[in-house]
């Protein structure tokens, strides 16, 4: 995951990574729910939209799993660039990663066909900037795929204003993540920028030659975790939602905690 950056990574390392099974593990990690019915129609999209024949795919910010279907990530060149080192180091799939931070670290333009950026602009102070430089990458017609938390849900608030530690113990405790918060492993520090919101996200995509061609925002993972996992403090969990929605205007839902979507460079 790319957190916000301290030092200047203008001359970025470049690693490269062995050759390895790809791991494309982040759907199966999704339990049944909305977030995994909308990255199946996301991978519907891209299989439908991307060109044929090998693509070049940029990851900001890259994992140890991918959210390509194996079709796709077996015919794309990955290259991922991080800002964390066990990150970069954890990566088995990519083609090649390069330490660095995607708000500053920039490719020659028109040089990928994808870029994802996925769970991602929520850890990054210049959003914008970012944005900016995933969309120069892009060849004419390319697509970033984003995935991200909104910052207007209950989840969204709760993890923007409560402490690091906090987010820590629910990783460990309520999702039952034991190795949270050590080095090279989620969560990480939030930030929020203002285009984190999906409504600011829309218009800078439209500001900036970047038409949005999917969006969907939907129950946050956490959610039908915890349900499985803690029944007793889910159903209380809902029970506060349940409160908010009644009392928010007509049609909000707070626990719409995350939303995917897809822009087009035009």
């Amino acid at each position: 995951m790319n957190k916000p950056a301290t030092i200047d990574f203008a001359t970025a390392t470049a690693v490269q990574i062995p050759a390895a099974i790809a791991h494309t593990q982040a759907l199966h990690d999704l339990v049944p729910g909305e977030a995994r019915d909308s990255l199946l129609a996301v991978h519907d999209v891209l299989r439908r939209e991307l060109p044929r024949g090998q693509l070049a795919t940029y990851e900001a910010g890259g994992g140890s799993c991918s959210v390509l279907p194996p079709e796709l990530l077996n015919r794309s060149k990955v290259t991922v660039v991080d800002i964390d080192e066990d990150q970069v180091r954890n990566n088995s799939y990519a083609d090649e990663a390069i330490l660095g931070d995607v708000q500053t670290y920039r490719f020659g333009r028109e040089t990928f066909d994808l870029v994802i950026c996925y769970n991602v602009i929520e850890h990054l102070p210049k959003v914008d900037a970012a944005l900016l430089n995933f969309r120069d990458a892009l060849k004419r017609g390319g697509m970033i795929l984003i995935g991200a938390p909104n910052p207007r849900s209950l989840s969204g608030v709760v993890t923007k204003y409560s402490p690091h530690w906090f987010h820590v113990w629910f990783y460990r405790h309520i999702r039952g993540i034991k190795d949270a918060g050590l080095p090279g492993e989620p969560p990480f520090p939030t930030f929020f920028h203002p285009l984190v919101s999906l409504p600011r996200l829309e218009a800078f995509a439209a500001a900036n030659g970047l038409e949005m061609i999917y969006r969907r925002e939907v129950e946050s993972p956490r959610y039908p975790e915890m349900r499985r996992r803690k029944p007793l403090f889910a159903a209380l969990v809902d029970a506060g939602a349940a409160v908010l929605n009644a009392v928010l205007p007509r049609g909000t839902d707070v626990r719409r905690g995350d939303y995917h979507v897809i822009l087009r460079k035009s």
